[in-house]
C-alpha cells in the first residue's frame, strides 16, 4: 500500500510535545541510541504498511445513495464533509473497511419496518455496485480471509454491515436476506428504542429491559448464519443479555471506555473484562463526545438540535440541502466551539481497554461519515495517525496488528466457524 505523509515538521513537533509519554523509550535498533521524532515516524509509518489496516464502522453508504457521488474521487472533507473515499483510503493505509447501512430509527410498524428494509436494500445495492464500478482498485469481502487476499492484489477490502435492526422489522427470515446480501454484523440499535433491544441513550428510556423476546431470536439467528452482532448503541442491559445468549463472541464496532470518559454509549469496565471472557473485541471510535468530556455548551447544544430537527431526511435531500445543512454546522462550530478531541484522546481510551481487558480484545471503529474525526484522525487519509501514536506509547508490531485487524478477523472467524458447525 502507498498514502501520501499529511502532516509537516510543525505538525511532527507538536505531537510529539503533546503526547503522553511512551510505555518504554524508544531507541534504534542498530545503535541503542534516542531514537529522534523523525525515525520514530518513520518506523511507525513501515510498521503501518505492513499490518493489515480494518476499520469497522464507516456510515459511508449514506454518501454513496447521494446522486452523482463518486467514491472513485477524492472529496475534501471541510467542502463536502465526506470523510472516506477510496484514494483517500489509499492515502492513509486503510487497507479495509466495514460500510454500515445506516437505518435511522423511524415509525415501528408494518409500513416503517417495510420502508427501513428497502433502505438498507438501497444502500448495501449501492455498496456492491461500488466495489463493481471500481474492481481496479476494490473488491467486495465476504469472509475474513478477503480482506488478506484482496490486500496481496493490492485492492481495499469492503465489508458490508447493517446499523440499527431495524430494517428486520418482525420478520427474522429478513436476517438471512441480509446475510446474503453481505452483511456480516448488524449493530442491533441506535440511538432510540426499537423492536429487537433497548438503546443507551433513548430519552424515554428503556422499554424491553434489554433484549426483546424477538431480540433474542434474532441473536441465535446471526450465530446460525455467521452475522456478527454488535452492540454499539445498546443499553448495558442489552450487552449483558447477548453476552449471555449469544454462542459467539460478540463486538462493539464503535465504542469507548467509559472508565476515561463518562458516557452512557462507552463501556464500563465490567462489560470491558465481559466481553474479553467471551472472546469478544471492543472497537475505538473517533467520535470527539466519546473521546474526551467538553465543558457545558448549552448554546451550542440548542444550536445542533434546532439543525437537526429540521434536518430532512438525507435520502431525500438535494446537493443545495446538503450544502446548506452543513453550512449551518459549520457556522455552529464558529460561534460555539468545543475543545477539539485528539488522536492522543483515542490513544488513551485504547491504553484502558488494554490494560482491563488485554491486548486481543480491542480494535478501531473510525465512525467516518457518522460524526467520526477527531484533531489528527480527521478523516480515512489521516489514520496512520494512530498507528504512529501507538508506536510512540511503545506497542509493538504484532500488538499493533491485532488492534487493528488482527482481533476483529480472529472474532469473526469463529462466528463463521460455529455457523459452519450448525449447517
Amino acid at each position: 500500500m502507498r498514502y501520501r505523509i499529511l502532516f509537516s515538521a510543525c505538525f511532527l513537533f507538536l505531537i510529539a510535545s503533546c503526547s503522553e509519554p511512551s510505555k518504554k523509550e524508544a531507541t534504534t535498533q542498530e545503535t541503542g541510541a534516542a531514537e529522534t521524532e523523525a525515525q520514530l515516524v518513520a518506523r511507525a509509518l513501515a510498521i503501518h504498511d505492513r499490518v493489515l489496516t480494518l476499520d469497522t464502522h464507516a456510515d459511508t453508504p449514506l454518501r454513496m445513495i447521494e446522486p452523482g457521488f463518486d467514491m472513485s474521487v477524492r472529496h475534501d472533507p471541510n467542502e463536502s464533509g465526506s470523510k472516506v473515499d477510496y484514494p483517500r483510503m489509499i492515502e492513509g493505509g486503510l487497507d479495509s473497511i466495514f460500510f454500515a447501512a445506516f437505518v435511522a430509527q423511524n415509525i415501528r410498524d408494518d409500513d416503517g419496518d417495510g420502508r427501513a428494509k428497502a433502505l438498507a436494500l438501497q444502500m448495501i445495492d449501492a455498496i456492491i455496485e461500488s466495489t463493481v464500478a471500481n474492481s481496479d482498485t476494490v473488491g467486495l469481502a465476504l469472509t475474513p480471509n478477503d480482506a488478506i487476499e484482496l490486500e496481496k492484489q493490492g485492492k481495499r477490502a469492503v465489508y458490508i454491515a447493517i446499523e440499527n435492526g431495524y430494517p428486520i422489522g418482525s420478520d427474522l427470515a429478513n436476517v438471512e436476506l441480509f446475510y446474503d446480501k453481505g452483511v456480516r454484523y448488524i449493530t442491533l440499535v441506535h440511538s432510540t428504542n426499537n423492536d429487537l433491544a433497548d438503546s443507551a441513550t433513548d430519552a424515554k428510556g428503556v422499554e424491553h429491559q434489554g433484549l426483546s423476546q424477538l431480540g433474542e431470536e434474532v441473536v441465535k439467528e446471526m450465530n446460525r448464519l455467521g452475522t456478527m452482532i454488535d452492540v454499539s448503541h445498546a443499553s448495558d442491559d442489552v450487552f449483558y443479555d447477548t453476552i449471555a445468549i449469544s454462542k459467539a463472541p460478540i463486538i462493539a464496532t464503535h465504542s469507548n471506555a467509559r472508565a476515561v470518559t463518562e458516557h452512557k454509549r462507552n463501556m464500563s469496565d465490567d462489560m470491558l473484562k465481559t466481553i474479553a471472557e467471551h472472546g469478544g473485541v471492543v472497537q475505538l471510535t473517533m467520535l470527539a463526545s466519546y473521546l474526551r468530556t467538553a465543558p457545558e455548551n448549552p448554546e451550542r447544544n440548542a444550536a445542533i438540535a434546532a439543525a437537526r430537527a429540521n434536518m430532512m431526511p438525507p435520502s431525500e435531500m438535494t446537493d443545495d440541502d446538503r450544502a446548506a445543512m452543513r453550512q449551518t454546522l459549520n457556522e455552529i462550530n464558529q460561534k460555539f466551539p468545543n475543545p477539539p478531541a485528539t488522536v492522543q484522546h483515542a490513544a488513551d481510551h485504547i491504553d484502558h481497554i488494554v490494560s482491563v481487558a488485554g491486548i486481543d480484545h480491542v480494535g478501531i471503529g473510525c465512525d467516518f461519515d457518522g460524526g467520526g474525526g477527531i484533531e489528527g484522525v480527521f478523516d480515512a487519509s489521516e489514520v496512520m495517525n494512530i498507528t504512529i501514536e501507538l508506536v510512540r506509547r511503545g506497542y509493538s508490531e504484532e500488538e499493533i496488528g491485532k488492534i487493528w485487524s488482527g482481533n476483529v478477523l480472529r472474532v469473526f472467524r469463529e462466528v463463521q466457524a460455529l455457523a459452519e458447525q450448525k449447517a
